[in-house]
Formats: C-alpha cells, sequence, structure tokens
C-alpha cells in the first residue's frame, strides 16, 4: 500500500505540530499547512523539524479563502500526492464583547475557522470517497460547546464546526470516509503561556484536573481517530477538557 498523505492546516502551530508529529509517528506522510505570510516562519518550522527527524512538508494556502485552499491541495497533490486525511485545525480568535465587535472581527473569525471547513475539505472529499478510505478531523472546542464571555465569533463558528461534522460524516460513510470532532479545553500552547500569569490561574481554577492540557494530548486523540481501527467512529464529538466541560 502506498503511504498515505496527511494534511493538517495551521500545521505549525503549536496544537498543529503535535499533530504532525503524531501522525508521522502513524506512518503518514505529513504536510503542514501555513498562512502565506507566515512563510518564513514555516521554513523556519520545517528546519527544526528535520533536525529533530521529521522530514514534514509544508504548503502555504489561505484557508479563508476558498481559491487559495484549492491551490494549496493542487499543489500538495503535485509534488507529495493525494491527500488520505485532512486534519482543520487552523484558527484565529478575535475576542471582543458582542456590542463592541466590529463586522471584520465577526467575518475574520468566521472565514478561518468556519468557512475554512468547506473551503479546504471540498478539494480533497471526492479523492477520498474515490479511493475508499479517508479520515476528517475537525478541531473545534470546548467554547464551541459551553460559549465563553467575548467570543461569540469564535464560539459560533466552533459549534458550526461540529454541525458540519455530523452532516457530511453521514453523505460519506458508505464510502470509507470518517469525519469527527475534537473540542480541546484550554491546551498550553506558546498563546495560552503568553497570557498573563493570573489569567492563566484563574482557567486552571475551573478545571477539575487542575491544569491545562499539553499538545501531544490532542494529537495522541487526533492520531487515533485516523487509524484504520476508528472505522465505525464517525460523526462524532471527542471532549479533551480535563472536566471543564461535561457531556454524554
Amino acid at each position: 500500500m502506498a503511504e498515505r498523505i496527511a494534511l493538517v492546516t495551521g500545521g505549525i502551530g503549536g496544537i498543529g505540530s503535535a499533530i504532525c508529529v503524531e501522525l508521522a509517528a502513524k506512518g503518514f506522510k505529513v504536510v503542514a499547512g501555513y498562512y502565506p505570510a507566515e512563510k518564513d516562519d514555516a521554513e523556519a518550522w520545517q528546519e527544526k523539524q528535520r533536525a529533530e527527524g521529521n522530514a514534514f512538508e509544508i504548503a502555504s494556502g489561505d484557508v479563508s479563502s476558498f481559491e487559495s485552499s484549492s491551490d494549496m491541495v493542487k499543489d500538495i497533490e503535485a509534488r507529495v500526492g493525494p491527500i488520505d486525511v485532512l486534519i482543520n485545525c487552523a484558527g484565529i480568535t478575535r475576542d471582543k464583547t458582542f456590542r463592541k465587535m466590529e463586522p471584520d472581527q465577526w467575518k475574520a473569525v468566521i472565514a478561518t475557522n468556519l468557512d475554512s471547513l468547506f473551503n479546504v475539505t471540498r478539494q480533497v472529499v471526492d479523492g477520498m470517497t474515490e479511493r475508499g478510505w479517508g479520515r476528517i478531523v475537525n478541531i473545534s472546542s470546548v467554547n464551541g460547546q459551553r460559549g465563553q464571555f467575548g467570543q461569540t465569533n469564535y464560539s459560533a463558528a466552533k459549534a458550526g464546526a461540529h454541525g458540519f461534522t455530523m452532516a457530511l460524516a453521514q453523505e460519506v460513510a458508505r464510502k470509507g470516509v470518517t469525519v469527527n470532532t475534537v473540542s480541546p479545553g484550554y491546551i498550553a500552547t506558546e498563546m495560552t503561556k503568553a497570557m498573563a500569569e493570573e489569567v492563566r490561574e484563574q482557567i486552571i481554577a475551573q478545571v477539575p484536573m487542575s491544569r491545562m492540557g499539553e499538545p501531544d494530548e490532542v494529537a495522541y486523540l487526533v492520531g487515533v481517530l485516523c487509524d484504520d481501527r476508528a472505522a465505525y467512529i464517525t460523526g462524532a464529538n471527542y471532549e479533551l477538557n480535563g472536566g471543564l466541560f461535561m457531556s454524554f
């Protein structure tokens, strides 16, 4: 069997990087997607990963744009091959209380965090169904389940991600393609580490496990969902938040 290829959008970020490492360890050929303006950062990330023994490819694309997403996937298919696994991990925040939120702050978050699921998945899903195997994992958030003060845009986009998951899962289930959501809570990345210490402490105080999650804990779950033996899991949302929000 040819080596399966995985695309991780937002692949050079904290959680994205951990997912890339996990999928490579599971035998996938990994491509990390990055925003075009971050080209220098992406190339430096690639070199650092290679120094650590991870031969990742990188690909430029603006996931908020259908045309740019199409160009990115065509580039990957030409250089690396057809995409068998898609991890929709790219995301941004533009936090503001709703009464002060500007239209561009709403639109930017919806475009990058929700429109991107259509923009990128639409490029790869036909190939997956034609080959009879595929894995799509959408990275959502605990705040898409419970809401968060100052994040109406982000919470709406992340809740929408699971609606997308459940609908698409039904359309491709008979074709060997699974679609699932992973909803992390607060994860220890460079972004959360940059928070003021008192803010981090307030967050941790709400978590029953009394700590933030680690990127490799998110990556492990993503890896499980991409396994051949996960073929009967689809349309599901997996919570990974240390008990911050519990549902069934």
